[in-house]
């Protein structure tokens, strides 16, 4: 029961941690707009980045020029914003670590 209480509490913007929050979502296709606007609607969210990002992602995000296949450049990227939370939304880079 708890975990639905949190469920319900993020979907309505509500948690017990409001405090800021910067995240980097990792991609650039359909998947990762969609998860950009969904955190874009957090009222925790201060930033929101995104590696390489889209066009419809830029209009909710600091989009970064680096491949979502390059966790080399991924890395030094998300320590220099300094972000709290990587979002990786294609498959490859999961599973390739």
């Amino acid at each position: 029961m708890r975990g639905r209480g949190l469920a319900l509490a993020a979907r309505n913007g509500r948690s017990g941690n409001n405090r800021p929050v910067k995240v980097l979502v990792v991609g650039s296709g359909g998947r990762e707009h969609a998860l950009a606007w969904a955190i874009s609607r957090s009222g925790s969210l201060t930033e929101l980045h995104a590696a390489p990002g889209n066009p419809g992602i830029a209009a909710l995000a600091s989009c970064h020029p680096v491949r979502a296949d390059d966790p080399a450049s991924l890395v030094p990227l998300a320590r220099e914003l300094p972000v709290d939370l990587v979002v990786v939304g294609p498959e490859a880079p999961l599973v390739a670590g």
